[in-house]
């Protein structure tokens, strides 16, 4: 049997792997906690839940096991892609002749027991696997062992398929409908929406495992529609530019600027929580409260409304704090609405 999987085959199976959006930077406490349980569970001292990707084999949860990622070409997890029904299980590789020769084997750390099962998402693709490793040989494993390490694999795979759903349904829900992810007057460091959405992602990660705070804010640019109706397309891009311009010159060195929609664009906030993201409000709605001069000569000024939600220990995803700081954006929009109506004269 071939340890390689047909080209379209491995195209595929390689989509699903990045649909994941998963590093070994990213740590995830459910996948973490499954690779501890399962090493005790079977007493081995290693344990690693990983995705194949094109070249190398990344370790999004590992018990035991010093390195982050390792070569393709030297994983032992191969034919666990090819043939994902049922585990694979070598209790003494050193006494295998297909694997006596591999390097880990025969090099440090002297690896005797494989045992491994496939992650397969929904389409039945194998995207990764759940390993356990010894350094000494194992007694014949049973059909029950067997079994259990597959239920272990199968409630890692949906751990992984659950994050992607909750991902994909945030960043949905920052996007307005039916809007555009790009921005037509482009700014250097203005990150587009699916790489706000990983940076957001591995800073929740950060901020679980070490309680260092940070923030994120929803922003929405309000009048350019007008400034298009009343001065053309060309003045309400330059107002829509420069706009921005005054949002990036606000933003700390080291936080991310990016944009949402075509008005719409998001700040993560590091190293800093409520207080701080005030501050960064405050500064914001300063520098965009001055008029903005349009080539004509004409001055036109455009509104700015505001959410922002800190990371706090009652976080429990990223989607709970996405809708936070667009709950908190709606509720500035319609405190201004209301503001401006009360100044509204009546005859």
């Amino acid at each position: 049997m071939s340890n390689h999987l047909a080209p379209e085959h491995e195209a595929q199976r390689l989509a699903a792997v990045a649909a994941l959006a998963c590093t070994a930077d990213m740590a995830d406490p459910a996948l973490d906690a499954l690779v501890r349980v399962a090493a005790q569970s079977f007493g081995v001292p290693a344990a690693v839940i990983s995705l194949m990707q094109a070249d190398h084999q990344v370790f999004v949860a590992r018990v035991g096991v010093d390195v982050s990622e390792l070569a393709r070409t030297e994983s032992l997890c191969e034919p666990v892609l090819t043939s994902p029904q049922s585990p694979l299980v070598v209790e003494d590789l050193s006494a295998d002749p297909a694997r006596a020769q591999h390097p880990l084997v025969q090099g440090e750390p002297h690896v005797r027991l494989y045992a491994g099962a496939a992650l397969c998402d929904d389409q039945g693709l194998a995207v990764g696997t759940l390993v356990l490793l010894d350094t000494q040989p194992a007694a014949p494993w049973t059909d029950a062992q067997r079994r259990s390490l597959q239920d272990l694999a199968l409630v890692a795979a949906r751990i992984l398929q659950d994050r992607r759903r909750l991902r994909e349904q945030a960043s949905a829900a920052l996007v307005p409908h039916g809007a555009q992810t790009t921005l037509a007057p482009a700014l250097p460091g203005l990150r587009p929406a699916d790489q706000f959405q990983e940076q957001l992602e591995a800073e929740l990660a950060h901020a679980m495992r070490t309680g260092e705070p940070f923030a994120l804010l929803a922003l929405d640019i309000d009048g350019i529609d007008t400034i298009e109706a009343g001065f053309g397309a060309a003045a309400a891009e330059l107002a829509l530019h420069d706009t921005v311009q005054r949002l990036a010159q606000q933003v700390r060195l080291g936080d991310v600027l990016a944009c949402l929609g075509p008005t719409r664009f998001g700040v993560l906030m590091r190293h800093g929580g409520d207080d701080e993201a005030e501050g960064l409000q405050r500064r914001i709605a300063h520098a965009v409260a001055a008029p903005l001069v349009l080539p004509s000569g004409d001055e036109v000024g455009v509104g700015m409304a505001m959410g922002v939600a800190a990371y706090t220990d009652a976080t429990e995803s990223l989607h709970q704090l996405q809708e936070a700081a667009l709950t908190a954006l709606e509720a500035d929009r319609a405190l201004q609405a209301r503001r401006w109506q009360a100044f509204t004269l009546t005859r």
